[in-house]
């Protein structure tokens, strides 16, 4: 799944562990900007993880690919970008 600003993809965990919280995998490479900045996207999509890490899908685990389009980001732009992202990823990872 896509947002202007990052990749979402959500992967069963092997062996799957019955009812563990999910667990985020984060890539912000350098085409995102200085290290300043992609420590900032890191530390926004970590809090927006933090915060909303029970209404993800249980034993899944979440990969989020930042674009370069992320390092303009506020944390509350970022948590607006992951808020239509939850439900699809639910149904998502259903399938």
């Amino acid at each position: 799944m896509t947002t202007p600003s990052f990749l979402l993809l959500v992967a069963a965990r092997f062996p799957a562990c019955e009812g563990a919280p999910a667990r985020l995998g984060l890539t912000v490479s350098r085409r995102v900007g200085r290290a300043v900045e992609r420590n900032r996207v890191k530390r926004g999509v970590r809090e927006w993880f933090r915060r909303n890490r029970s209404a993800l899908p249980l034993d899944r685990d979440l990969v989020v690919i930042a674009r370069p389009a992320a390092a303009d980001l506020e944390q509350r732009e970022i948590e607006r970008e992951f808020a239509g992202a939850i439900p699809k990823l639910a149904a998502a990872s259903s399938r």
